[in-house]
């Protein structure tokens, strides 16, 4: 029962018992009877007025109520001029000011934090209470199509990080945290690229490792050379074999001098010299020097161009050229006995296939650092030197073997 509903039930029957009672009590004093009854009427209009006096503010009470269960804080009151509702009327007032300010305050905080999250260079992943995907932003996404991210983020514990790296290139650092919703913890990842940063530490490492080579190397293998030739013109008395060897030696040194000198190419690269390119007529040209050499290992070459007219693009012709001989001669290298050697292009990139014995998985991530080589006698700078040609041309890239007898370098144009 409403409180006004009890308020006129109990007014209606205190005013009817005084009527009675004055009825009884008076009815024999017409005077008395009348003046009881007059009493009794001037309190019904009393308690009339107190009823509008008491049940106005309970009624601006519970409009205040609703407009705030509908969240809509500009809603406010006039004073009335009344002592009591006016003192209600200003709390509610200066409440609804209150709520207003801190609700324009927080729909900015979160226009900015939204505004921050869609343009942040920082990959931000904003999981549900169960762990799944909610919410993620644009650089995430680009980020999430290019690898899988997923098992990692779901390996870490909040507060934890990691660095992963994929086809021995791009390296990510993730990093996990926790926030509260609603008494709950909801889970965040932040994906940091730290490819660049990475590589430019790696590159100032190796050139000067290199360059202190090169500069021991050739300080050595001058005078040495000098020398041995010089014995070698008097070494006659000596008899053939001493002359045999001492030549031996003498091209031994050009062989580590001609060593160095493959080094030394990956620390002078040169900036590319960009220009319009036609990107078919280049890869005939590549094709039609590495067929001899696929041939000769009994290995099938085949060129495959996307239909249409040739694409041009922004290259350094002989940069992007050394580029391919480099991947294909890796490619033919891989495959022992007969197989098969695909170049295929279009527009927007280039791939190289091949049916070799791919790349095995503790190689996967090493595949492209300076040094690192899989064959005995390699030098591990062929696949550095098209990581940095590439790289300087601002091209995607990577190698991997899809499937048993599918090993695949993609190029990306952009």
């Amino acid at each position: 029962m409403k409180l006004r509903t009890k308020y006129i039930l109990f007014v209606s029957i205190l005013h009817i018992l005084a009527l009675v009672l004055s009825y009884f009590i008076f009815r024999e004093n017409k005077l008395l009877f009348i003046i009881s009854e007059a009493v009794i009427l001037v309190s019904l209009v009393i308690a009339w007025r107190l009823y509008h006096q008491l049940l106005q503010p309970l009624k601006t009470l519970m409009q205040g109520i609703e407009a705030m269960q509908d969240k809509d804080f500009s809603v406010r009151f006039r004073l009335t001029g009344q002592y009591e509702m006016d003192q209600l009327i200003q709390v509610y007032n200066q409440m609804m000011d209150e709520l207003r300010k801190e609700r324009t305050l927080q729909e900015q905080q979160h226009f900015f934090l939204e505004k921050l999250i869609q343009t942040s260079p920082t990959g931000i992943i904003i999981m549900d209470y169960d762990n799944n995907v909610l919410q993620m932003n644009p650089r995430a996404a680009q980020l999430m199509e290019r690898h899988p991210f997923m098992p990692a983020v779901h390996a870490l514990r909040s507060g934890e990080s990691d660095i992963i790296s994929f086809s021995g290139v791009n390296a990510y650092k993730l990093q996990k945290s926790h926030f509260i919703d609603r008494g709950f913890p909801r889970h965040f990842v932040m994906i940091e690229e730290l490819t660049e940063e990475i590589l430019r530490a790696e590159k100032k490492v190796y050139e000067k490792v290199i360059r202190m080579m090169a500069h021991e190397v050739n300080n050595t293998i001058g005078p040495v050379n000098s020398i041995m030739a010089s014995t070698l013109k008097a070494a006659a008395p000596l008899g053939p074999q001493h002359a045999s060897a001492l030549e031996v030696a003498i091209n031994r040194n050009h062989h580590l001098n001609a060593f160095m000198r493959n080094f030394a190419d990956l620390v002078k690269l040169p900036p590319p010299a960009k220009k319009r390119t036609d990107l078919y007529a280049l890869l005939r040209s590549v094709s039609t020097l590495m067929e001899a050499r696929a041939a000769e290992r009994s290995v099938a070459f085949t060129l495959a161009l996307a239909p249409g007219p040739a694409p041009l693009i922004m290259a350094d012709a002989l940069q992007l050229e050394q580029a391919l001989i480099n991947i294909i001669k890796n490619s033919l290298e891989a495959i022992t006995g007969k197989g098969a050697i695909c170049l295929s292009a279009h527009e927007h990139g280039l791939v190289v296939s091949d049916t070799g014995a791919g790349i095995a998985p503790e190689a996967a991530e090493n595949i492209f650092s300076p040094f690192y080589s899989t064959k005995p006698n390699g030098q591990g700078i062929g696949l550095t030197l098209v990581r940095e040609i590439l790289l300087n041309h601002g091209w995607a890239f990577s190698l991997e073997t899809v499937a048993p007898g599918d090993t695949r370098f993609t190029i990306t144009f952009r």
